[in-house]
């Protein structure tokens, strides 16, 4: 590890953080539905959730895979039927308060951290981080060192997207705009599992 290698880990990070992807659709979402302070948990879940799925996929995740190539797919195909449910929940949810009424309420830290496991661009990002930032000799270190480097990039990108929904419920102020809004991250939460499915 030098200083290039850190320059191109930590670009690394910060374009597959901030690019869309599932989990800053569902950061906007939460912004626009539940506002700042109820989507902390959510992204501090992110921010945990995914070093650690970089470290745990080093120690051996990308094995079992590379061994059972299957168990990648299935879980896969699992992830984007549940990233597909979720969608559906944002286009439904009713963006007022009568929504805590009706039972929603924005992820916990444990609900955003696990499901990075059902997230199929977390997995992608996470096995290209592995096999191309690290090497067999300084496995573990370099796989620490990148999720010291997503646990720094992590969380000014989640802060920036929930703040995007949070400023878009400012500017739709009627009901039936927030809809149409929590209708587009749904489509854009759709349209994210695209690339990583073909």
């Amino acid at each position: 590890m030098d200083l290039t290698w850190l320059a191109s880990a930590g670009a690394f990070a910060v374009s597959m953080s901030a690019t869309p992807g599932p989990n800053n659709a569902m950061l906007t979402a939460s912004g626009a539905t539940w506002g700042f302070r109820r989507t902390v948990p959510h992204m501090l879940g992110i921010t945990l959730g995914f070093p650690a799925m970089v470290v745990i996929v080093a120690l051996g995740a990308g094995e079992a895979f590379r061994a059972q190539p299957w168990l990648h797919e299935a879980l896969r195909w699992i992830g984007a039927a549940y990233l597909l449910w979720l969608a559906w929940c944002i286009a439904m949810a009713r963006p007022d308060a009568a929504a805590d009424e009706a039972g929603g309420r924005p992820f916990s830290l444990m609900q955003a951290g696990l499901f990075q496991w059902v997230n199929p661009k977390a997995w992608a990002v996470a096995l290209g981080a592995v096999v191309t930032f690290t090497s067999q000799a300084g496995l573990l270190v370099e796989a620490a060192v990148l999720a010291l480097i997503f646990l720094a990039v992590t969380p000014p990108v989640a802060m920036f997207w929930t703040l995007v929904g949070v400023g878009a419920a400012r500017v739709l102020r009627t009901r039936s705009a927030r809809r149409w809004f929590n209708r587009a991250m749904a489509a854009l939460l759709v349209a994210s599992l695209v690339p990583t499915l073909l």
